[in-house]
């Protein structure tokens, strides 16, 4: 499977996702600029090891699936819920 079968919506090209490694290897992973989710010990090491070597995309890609945004659809904007 692609990623333009996975990313019918083109939302990774925005590239809404992106991570900062701390000194003590810890990796923030932020979602338009918000900080989502924090991954350290094993995880972070499984992490960085998955983006060793692969496009801009396809880290995307892994960002949302670690988030959890991509599989259940909160990349979505939802203006209009609060209004």
């Amino acid at each position: 499977m692609n990623n333009s079968e996975i990313d019918k919506r083109n939302i990774l090209d925005k590239e809404p996702f992106s991570y900062k490694i701390t000194k003590d290897k810890k990796v923030l992973i932020y979602w338009n600029g918000k900080q989502v989710s924090l991954l350290r010990g094993k995880e972070s090491e499984r992490f960085l090891a998955r983006i060793q070597n692969v496009d801009l995309k396809e880290v995307q890609l892994i960002l949302a699936k670690i988030t959890g945004n991509f599989k259940r659809g909160n990349e979505k904007d939802n203006k209009a819920k609060y209004e």
